[in-house]
C-alpha cells in the first residue's frame, strides 16, 4: 500500500517551520505511543512507527529537502522500513517516559506528568495549603500568629524505614532494587519494551517483611505540629505567604514540600483599603464646612486633630501623609485620604428655617463658587 504523505501524517503544512513539526510529533507520538494504548497495542504501534517514521525524515534539514523534491522516491534505495534504511524496533525507546527522556535530554527534562522523571529517586513533597483570617489593623501593621497543621511526619519507632525495630526492608526480589520491571512484547512488525514501576515494591527497590506496629509499614504518621508564622506588614486581602520545608515530607530521601498561607482581612468599620493608601469618610455639619473646626479622627496609629478649613466644599478630600499602609517588603507609608461629607440637618423648626433664610438673604453669589460659576455658564 502506498505511504501516505509525511506532512499529512504529521498533520502539518508543507511551510511548517522545525518546532511546529516537532511539536505536532511530540502530541502525536504520546497519543499513539503503546504505552498508552493498552487496549489497542499492535494498531497504535503501527500508527506511532508512521508517526516516528515521517518525523525523522521532516525534522532532519537534509532528509526534508530530499523528500519536498522527490517524495519518497528519495529514500526508496533504503533497505527495511523506513527512511533510515533499518527496521524499527520499540525497545529501542523502552517506556513511554523513554520516549521523552530522548526529546528532551534525558534524566526526566520532561517531569512527571507521564510518570518519567526520576523513578524511583529522591521527590519532593506536596505543598500544604490553609486560610488565616487577620484583622485590618493586623495586616497593615504585620503580627505572628502559632497555627497548628496537621501533617506526615517519620515514624519514631521505625525511625521512617517502616519494618519493626531491630528489622529493616530487604530488597525486592522481583526488580531487583531497581524499582522498575521491562516487559518486551513482540507484534507483527517487530517488539516493543515497557519499563513500568515494580507492583511488588511500590518503585522502592525495597519490601518490608514485619511492618512496624505504629505506622503499619508506612514509615510514617499523622502529627500535629506547631507552626510560627511572621505576617509582614502590608499584606492584603488574597495575599499568600509560603513557608518553605513545612510541607509533607518528601520520599526516598526528598525534600519537603512548602507550607502556603492565604491571607483573609476582614473588613473596617470605618476604613477602607486602595492600594495601600486608608480611605475614610468624614461627616461634618454645614456649619462646620462653612467655618472651620477642628475635629479628632481615627487613624491606624490613634486618634489625632485634624483642622477642617474654612469653606469647605462637599466631597473634598484631604490627605495625611504617611499613615496609610506600610509599603509590603519596602520602606514608607501610604496615606489616609479624608473624603468630607457634609451633612444637611433635617426636620428644623420654624424659628430654625426663618434664622436660614435670612443668613441667605445676606449672602452674596459670589460666595457661592460653585453656584456663580453655573449661572455664569
Amino acid at each position: 500500500m502506498d505511504k501516505r504523505d509525511y506532512y499529512e501524517v504529521l498533520g502539518v503544512d508543507r511551510n511548517a517551520s522545525e518546532t511546529e513539526i516537532k511539536k505536532a510529533y511530540r502530541k502525536l507520538a504520546r497519543q499513539y505511543h503503546p504505552d498508552m494504548n493498552p487496549d489497542n497495542q499492535e494498531e497504535a504501534a503501527e500508527k506511532f512507527k508512521e508517526v516516528h517514521e515521517a518525523y525523522e525524515v521532516l525534522g532532519d534539514q537534509e532528509k526534508r529537502g530530499r523528500y519536498d523534491q522527490f517524495g519518497h522516491a528519495a529514500f526508496d534505495m533504503g533497505a527495511g522500513a523506513g527512511p533510515g534504511g533499518a527496521g524499527y524496533d520499540f525497545g529501542n525507546f523502552g517506556g513511554f517516559e523513554d520516549i521523552f527522556d530522548v526529546f528532551f535530554g534525558g534524566g526526566g527534562g520532561f517531569g512527571s506528568p507521564f510518570g518519567g522523571g526520576q523513578r524511583g529517586g529522591p521527590r519532593r513533597g506536596p505543598d500544604l495549603q490553609m486560610n488565616i483570617e487577620l484583622s485590618f489593623k493586623e495586616a497593615a501593621f504585620g503580627v505572628e500568629r502559632e497555627v497548628t497543621i496537621q501533617r506526615w511526619e517519620d515514624c519514631g519507632d521505625c525511625g521512617g524505614s517502616g519494618a519493626a525495630p531491630g528489622t529493616e526492608p530487604v530488597t525486592c526480589y522481583k526488580c531487583g532494587g531497581t524499582g522498575q520491571v521491562r516487559v518486551t512484547q513482540r507484534i507483527a512488525f517487530g517488539q516493543f519494551s515497557t519499563v513500568t514501576t515494580c507492583d511488588n515494591c511500590k518503585g522502592t527497590g525495597k519490601t518490608i517483611e514485619k511492618p512496624c506496629n505504629t505506622c503499619h509499614g508506612k514509615g510514617k504518621v499523622r502529627r500535629p505540629r506547631k507552626v510560627n508564622i511572621q505576617v509582614p506588614a502590608g499584606v492584603d486581602n488574597g495575599s499568600a505567604l509560603r513557608l518553605a520545608g513545612e510541607g509533607e515530607l518528601g520520599t526516598q530521601g526528598g525534600p519537603p514540600g512548602d507550607l502556603i498561607v492565604r491571607i483573609r482581612v476582614r473588613p473596617h468599620k470605618v476604613f477602607k483599603r486602595e492600594k495601600d493608601n486608608v480611605v475614610m469618610e468624614v461627616p461634618i455639619s454645614f456649619v462646620q464646612a462653612a467655618l472651620g473646626d477642628e475635629i479628632e479622627i481615627p487613624t491606624l496609629d490613634g486618634n489625632t486633630k485634624f483642622r477642617i478649613p474654612e469653606g469647605t466644599q462637599p466631597n473634598a478630600v484631604f490627605h495625611l501623609r504617611g499613615k496609610g499602609i506600610p509599603h509590603l517588603q519596602g520602606y514608607g507609608r501610604g496615606d489616609q485620604i479624608l473624603s468630607i461629607k457634609v451633612v444637611i440637618p433635617t426636620k428644623l423648626t420654624e424659628e430654625q428655617k426663618e434664622m436660614l433664610h435670612k443668613f441667605d438673604t445676606t449672602v452674596r453669589i459670589d460666595q457661592y463658587q460653585t453656584r456663580k460659576a453655573f449661572l455664569k455658564r
